[in-house]
């Protein structure tokens, strides 16, 4: 591990920093045993998690470069379509990894790649406009559903499927390319009837644990996005995180900081603010992993527990302006997680100009980069100042190297933290609840039961409209 690795820091949650809000000794000592005991546990049970096995799978991130060209080459746009973790995972890859302005670039500026869209929703005014912009006959759309029966996926898919052929007839199966469990489901169904390019999503990942499978590479390699050096920094912090010590493993560190703050503070929301314009769809990605994930009625014996943090993401320095009055000044009920970036890819300096006048003139010679860290960590010496605890993590650069250092890095720290609530990390039942009530109300067959069931809520009554 010749390269950097991030750098994880909890200064900032010790009650020597923050008083009472702070993690003091005692916290520690009574937890420590505990600690301990679930740590190992985990390394044990670490072999079972899917998501651990990705980084590893060389081979097949030869094949996914290989075809990711051949589209690249046949397509100006490529559509991902899928919702949650069948698309932020990808989002995330793409704003990170690319400039800003992406799709804005003339494509000889993109490497001769083509143009990126992922809708990640199923609102008619955004689907429908998002097909007018766009040429179908030199489209390729990614239908992207591990259950192969997602309805908002198979809904989007359908409207698309209509559009391309439309436009191109039969030949609308060169044009599509699904990504799904390698066995079952509607979509690999449809695949083998119709011929269609497929692509495996392991059954042992979970949706919002598949970034680093075909769910992220392959929209990513379409880019042109390094995903050898995106599996290289996940394996290096895999390699990182483990050991026979717990207090020497920044993933696990970082679950029982946030778990200690749960149960000892009763501080349940997590604030995760990166000040990068490129991170900000990480914390979006962070969001879903960490409520999905944590989120749960009963734990693994069955008791309720109703357990889960509130995720939150946030944006250095936009969110100055619109959350930090709450953040300083309102309930001491959130745990910040800031994210800082040692070195941006460009430089931009800030001119000299009104030299006469104050609110210029200090600024003048110095550079944006200067300023958003003064930024930083003038948010969190105000935080630390006003007695809120928080840690911080940072990256060296964003590249896909450390992106793909930080994506594992947040995914070991959420299956730790399911192992200390002793809950499963990996499904989602509440989820499936909606989906059901969803199929019901849309008419779908064998769900006459869910249809009854909602015949008799009363979701909205006439007096309590005004």
């Amino acid at each position: 591990m010749a390269e950097k690795m991030l750098r994880y820091d909890f200064t900032n949650v010790r009650a020597e920093a923050v008083g009472a809000a702070g993690l003091g000794a005692e916290d520690w000592a009574a937890a420590e045993s505990y600690l301990g005991r679930v740590y190992a546990q985990a390394q044990a049970a670490r072999s079972s998690w899917g998501f651990t096995k990705l980084p590893y799978r060389d081979g097949e991130a030869d094949a996914l470069i290989a075809l990711a060209n051949e589209l690249a080459s046949q397509c100006d746009n490529f559509v991902v379509i899928g919702i949650g973790g069948s698309a932020l995972g990808a989002i995330a890859l793409h704003s990170s990894c690319n400039p800003p302005f992406y799709n804005l670039m003339p494509r000889e500026s993109r490497g001769n790649r083509p143009r990126l869209f992922i809708p990640d929703n199923i609102d008619p005014v955004l689907i429908s406009n998002l097909l007018a912009t766009l040429d179908p006959a030199r489209t390729i759309v990614n239908v992207v559903a591990k259950s192969g029966s997602t309805a908002e996926t198979m809904a989007n898919f359908l409207v698309v499927q209509a559009w391309l052929q439309r436009a191109v007839g039969s030949a609308w199966t060169k044009h599509v390319v699904i990504t799904t469990d390698p066995e079952k489901g509607a979509l690999r169904a449809l695949a083998r009837e119709r011929g269609l390019r497929a692509l495996e999503i392991p059954p042992d990942v979970g949706g919002r644990f598949s970034v680093l499978t075909p769910v992220g590479l392959l929209p990513a390699a379409v880019e042109g996005i390094e995903i050898k050096a995106l599996l290289r920094g996940a394996r290096d912090m895999l390699e990182r995180c483990g050991g026979s010590e717990w207090r020497h493993d920044p993933a696990f560190m970082n679950a029982a900081i946030h778990y200690l703050y749960d149960v000892r503070k009763q501080i349940r929301i997590h604030v995760m603010m990166p000040y990068a314009q490129g991170l900000r769809d990480v914390a979006d990605w962070f969001r879903q992993l960490w409520a999905e994930s944590l989120g749960k009625r009963v734990n693994r014996r069955g008791e309720v527990v109703q357990c889960g943090p509130t995720p939150v993401n946030a944006l250095g320095a936009t969110d100055q302006h619109s959350q930090v009055q709450l953040y300083v000044e309102g309930p001491v009920d959130k745990l910040f997680t800031f994210i800082h970036v040692d070195q941006f890819s460009v430089q931009t300096s800030i001119p000299a100009g009104f030299s006469d006048d104050p609110a210029f003139s200090y600024l003048s010679g110095q550079s944006l980069n200067k300023l958003l860290h003064a930024e930083e960590f003038a948010t969190r010496a105000a935080l630390t100042k006003a007695g809120r605890p928080h840690v911080a993590i940072a990256l060296p650069a964003i590249n896909p190297y450390y992106v793909g250092q930080l994506l594992m890095f947040l995914e070991l720290q959420t299956a730790y933290a399911g192992e200390l609530y002793d809950i499963n990390a990996f499904d989602q039942p509440g989820v499936e609840q909606g989906k059901i009530f969803t199929y019901a109300l849309m008419g779908r067959a064998g769900y006459d039961a869910a249809r009854a069931e909602l015949k008799g809520m009363e979701l909205s009554r006439p007096d309590c409209i005004i």
